[in-house]
């Protein structure tokens, strides 16, 4: 047995728990969504259009009730649950608005005859999703899916079972039929069966590298198409040439939003020489400036990590660096709490040769490096195993668009650090996965471009 536990990062506390479901309930929910894949096969994707928009309008109606329960599960700022309950709700609007006219038919050019593609569903999608943002991770395979006829299973990280439950219950009462989204409990061993179930088409992934490789290897010793979402190092390259009150203004989240919890958080912040000691000085008042405290409260800046166990793997992490010659140049002020709060931290001085220089840190950690220069800052960036996202910060936009393209990442943003909307792809290349989410290309991930063409006139 794996049980689902609900404990408040913030007092330690469990408050809920949830435990495996049956093999005749997995059975049961798998024949219910593969029936429903079925019936949406002879439907039209504009049928389920205003079923989407209700999601979204329900996701709005209860953001307090969800951004409470993200908040009491796995610690993040009540602000920032709601922020992502409204990115959530866009995301299906925005499928809810494009969708049908993206899943047309694609015409081919050809002299062979009249030729094209049809873009049908697969069949049901097994998605397996991580802690660090409850309710986004779901939507982002939820909502694509959704409208292309993929019914979807559920298997949430086992800190946020309240969330993943209460997820599918507000888009059960929002209209959508039996079987569209089925959360289940699963335990690794039961996943593993699942994803071997032939009625199951799809398997969408996002978490550590380690979880990655097994649910990948899993989908496809059984021939299932998959998408992986995994960890980063992002760097975030500040040019000689970056504008002060930018820089300042992209600081001040790109380590600290979420307790530092993103896949696409600046991790690796690299600067050239003529603005090093202002990086660093920027990043220690952004982290002496924090309050830690109840993240329910309007007034904390620095809430906890999702769990002990979290927040002593990244101590000792920053202890296998230190002892491995990185230097502290500043950390917050010890915490009186009984929270799971890490003191966030400036490290400096790490080399290729330090544990840390290709490993993912993952909380409000900064790692500074200083550079020569702008070809300096590009292989510092692409000397990493992961390449999910990065940032460019730099007056210049043609400066940085050059800079840009010369990063083997999947994301780049210019003067901001991480961004999501539905019509953004996410994903990246390296250890940090393959496939897309989001935009056209994310509702092309379980799809069937099933060729059409008419010979007649050459025959």
């Amino acid at each position: 047995m794996s049980r689902y536990q609900s404990i408040n990062p913030y007092t330690n506390k469990e408050f809920a728990n949830y435990d495996n479901p049956t093999t005749k309930q997995i059975d049961d929910a798998i024949n219910l969504a593969h029936a429903l894949y079925k019936k949406w096969r002879h439907e039209k994707p504009e049928t389920r259009t205003p079923i989407l928009h209700n999601i979204a309008d329900a996701f709005r109606k209860n953001e307090d009730k969800m951004a409470k329960m993200m908040t009491l599960e796995m610690g993040k700022l009540f602000s920032e649950a709601k922020g992502e309950v409204e990115i959530s709700a866009s995301i299906c609007d925005y499928y809810a608005e494009h969708g049908a006219e993206l899943l047309k038919p694609e015409p081919l050019k050809t002299k062979l005859g009249n030729a094209y593609y049809l873009k049908q569903a697969t069949g049901v999608v097994m998605a397996c999703e991580p802690w660090n943002f409850p309710l986004y991770q779901i939507i982002r395979v939820f909502a694509p899916n959704f409208i292309v006829g993929n019914p979807m299973l559920l298997k949430h990280a086992h800190n946020v079972p309240g969330c993943a439950a209460l997820a599918a219950k507000i888009i059960k009462r929002a209209g959508a039929p039996e079987g569209s989204l089925i959360n289940l409990y699963l335990s690794y061993g039961q996943l593993a069966d699942v994803i071997a179930d032939p009625r199951i088409q799809g398997v969408a992934l996002t978490g550590s590298e380690r979880g990655g490789s097994s649910v990948a290897e899993a989908a496809g010793k059984n021939l299932k198409k998959s998408t992986m979402e995994l960890g980063g190092n992002d760097a975030f390259i500040v040019l000689d040439d970056a504008d002060p009150e930018v820089l300042r203004k992209v600081l001040a989240g790109a380590r600290t939003y979420n307790a530092g919890q993103v896949c696409t958080s600046s991790k690796r912040i690299i600067v050239t020489k003529s603005r090093y000691d202002e990086v660093l000085h920027e990043l220690k008042t952004i982290f002496s400036g924090l309050k830690a405290g109840n993240p329910l409260k309007a007034d904390t800046t620095l809430a906890p990590m999702n769990s002990e166990r979290a927040k002593e793997k990244l101590g000792a992490q920053v202890k296998e660096a230190t002892d491995a010659g990185a230097k502290i140049f500043y950390q917050y002020p010890e915490i009186n709490s009984n929270g799971a709060f890490f003191r966030p931290l400036i490290l400096t001085n790490i080399d290729s040769k330090n544990p840390a220089f290709d490993k993912e840190l993952f909380g409000p950690v900064a790692e500074v490096f200083e550079v020569d220069d702008d070809d300096a800052a590009i292989e510092l960036a692409n000397n990493s195993s992961y390449g999910l996202g990065s940032s460019v910060i730099s007056k210049n936009i043609k400066h940085a668009q050059d800079v840009a393209a010369q990063i083997e990442t999947g994301m780049t943003v210019i003067n901001g650090s991480w961004i999501t909307a539905g019509e953004l792809p996410f994903g990246g290349v390296k250890k940090s996965g393959y496939g897309r989410e989001l935009s056209s290309l994310g509702l092309m991930a379980f799809v069937n471009e099933h060729l059409v063409i008419d010979v007649s006139k050459n025959n």
